[in-house]
């Protein structure tokens, strides 16, 4: 059977992408007290500009305690007017756009938050020097139908589509992980009790907008540390997503930013850069331990393609290829692999405009190095150092010229 062309238009639930490259959910740095800036538009719109079928806005909480930083996007009214100005950007540049939604969990900032962070069983975060306390069942119904209201809030804003995030130990990816989730109710213990509460979720999200919009999955299938969800337990939860019915789509990661962070992003570990944008004590923490707890893995091209594609073995949903997709080739092998779309990050941090350079030379490589220094900036804003080394914040910050209304 022939592979589907990559460059060619697709379907994804009740979309129709121009395309089937997805710009992966990175998060911005570029959202100030919860809303959307000028600066957030215009990231975006320069990948919508570039060529890609879709681009997503990242880690939009469904909750003020789950932000992983204290200026995420919140679905509040205040916010959703910067939002439609934001999704009208992007759809004027001919592309689809996506929210990422989701609860932080253990990884949230208490601090930034002034809120406990929340956690399947009590848990030390290393990072804020504080403890996660255990989420009760009346938090997680709570939470539920935040995700709910995120998705139904999400198509009035005009977005196309959601992304649930499952993956990277935030809340519920959490609850699937045997190492954090010590729980003894039903939602602790077998793998279908630890697999409760992203079913509910992705089961509220559908029951909420239908299929006026795009549902895909971001789900872990390595956390990358012993004792962690693996891929033995993702194969069963992906198939059990598969027949709820809940998802158009289904796109698996791996690592943890609670114990492993830089398990998913191959290459360099940088650890100076880190350091550097980080307070005391994690500064001091940083230089001392760094290079114990930000570990190095050699990069290669599509690395999770050997692990995703046991996945695609056992369900038959549309499942999208993160990873190392820098190329062409490496999008041609995902075809070939059975997978129906591929999501970028770095490489398109690097150069927006790849997609529309590879649409006219298919030989067009990547200039993306892997250095990840790229990484440390989404505190100051989400860049390529290589190619723009002062921040993309701008002076309106704070003022009404400032925001998207």
């Amino acid at each position: 059977m022939t592979s589907p062309d990559v460059l060619a238009p697709a379907k994804l639930g009740p979309l129709t992408l121009r395309n089937r490259i997805i710009k992966a959910a990175t998060y911005e740095g570029l959202s100030h007290k919860a809303r959307v800036t000028q600066d957030l538009i215009d990231f975006h719109a320069a990948y919508a500009a570039g060529g890609v079928g879709m681009t997503t806005v990242a880690y939009c909480a469904v909750a003020r305690e789950g932000r992983t930083d204290r200026h995420q996007i919140l679905w509040t009214d205040e916010a959703m007017p910067g939002l439609r100005r934001l999704t009208d950007a992007v759809h004027a540049q001919g592309a689809a756009v996506s929210a990422q939604i989701g609860h932080g969990g253990p990884v949230a900032s208490p601090k930034g938050n002034d809120l406990p962070a929340l956690s399947p069983t009590k848990h030390f975060h290393a990072t804020s020097l504080s403890w996660a306390q255990e989420a009760t069942v009346a938090d997680l119904d709570r939470i539920t139908e935040a995700h709910a209201e995120a998705a139904r809030r999400a198509i009035d804003a005009g977005f196309d589509a959601v992304e649930v995030h499952l993956g990277h130990n935030y809340l519920a990816s959490a609850f699937l992980s045997p190492k954090i989730n010590h729980r003894t109710d039903g939602y602790g213990g077998s793998l279908e009790n630890r697999a409760r509460f992203a079913r509910e979720i992705l089961r509220a999200v559908r029951d909420a907008v239908g299929d006026r919009i795009a549902i895909i999955a971001k789900m872990n299938m390595d956390d990358g540390v012993s004792g962690g969800f693996w891929l033995d337990e993702a194969i069963p939860v992906a198939q059990w997503l598969e027949a709820d019915g809940s998802l158009d789509a289904l796109e698996m990661t791996a690592g943890s930013s609670l114990l492993n962070p830089m398990y998913l992003f191959k290459g360099d570990a940088p650890l100076k850069e880190f350091a550097d944008v980080m307070p005391q004590p994690v500064k001091l923490g940083v230089k001392l331990v760094g290079k114990h707890k930000l570990k190095s893995y050699p990069y290669t091209d599509a690395y999770l393609l050997e692990d995703a594609r046991q996945i695609r073995a056992a369900v038959s949903l549309p499942m999208i290829l993160l990873g190392g997709i820098t190329t062409k080739p490496v999008m041609d092998l995902a075809m070939d692999e059975g997978f129906e779309f591929v999501a970028m990050g770095r490489a398109l941090l690097r150069e927006p405009d790849l997609i529309n350079r590879i649409q006219k030379d298919a030989s067009t490589g990547s200039l993306c190095n892997h250095c990840n220094k790229c990484m440390p900036t989404n505190f100051t804003g989400t860049r390529c150092v290589l190619v723009q080394r002062g921040t993309t914040r701008t002076a309106t910050w704070g003022k009404p010229e400032g925001y998207a209304s």
